[in-house]
């Protein structure tokens, strides 16, 4: 299993952007797809969720503005993320896990996403 994600970019408050994470095959039937972003000053905090029952989990700070959907036809899991502020300021991963069987956690390599004031 591989994601990788993309879309990152540098914007100004309020504006908006979509990032996508494609994986290397069909997982929306077996796996979770997530978002989380790491800053330098924060630990890596879990974003949003999908997971198989179409069931979404977003952090508090995002809920209203970020949403994060799924294209089955082209594997691949976005989040898409309006009225950007610059606490959003982040490396923004990807993760895929396994909903049953053996664990397992397969991570993208982030994108970039900066917001200036």
């Amino acid at each position: 299993v591989q994601v990788a994600e993309s879309g990152g970019g540098s914007v100004q408050s309020g504006e908006s952007l979509t990032l996508s994470c494609v994986t290397s095959e069909n997982l929306f039937g077996l796996f979770t797809l997530s978002w989380h972003r790491q800053s330098p000053a924060s630990p890596r905090e879990l974003v949003a969720s999908l997971n198989t029952r179409k069931e979404t989990y977003y952090l508090e700070s995002v809920k209203g503005r970020f949403i994060i959907s799924r294209d089955i036809s082209k594997n691949t899991v976005y989040l898409q993320m309006n009225n950007l502020q610059p606490g959003d300021t982040a490396v923004y991963y990807c993760l895929a896990e396994p909903e049953q069987g053996p664990k397992g956690e397969y991570w993208g390599r982030g994108t970039q996403v900066t917001v200036s004031s």
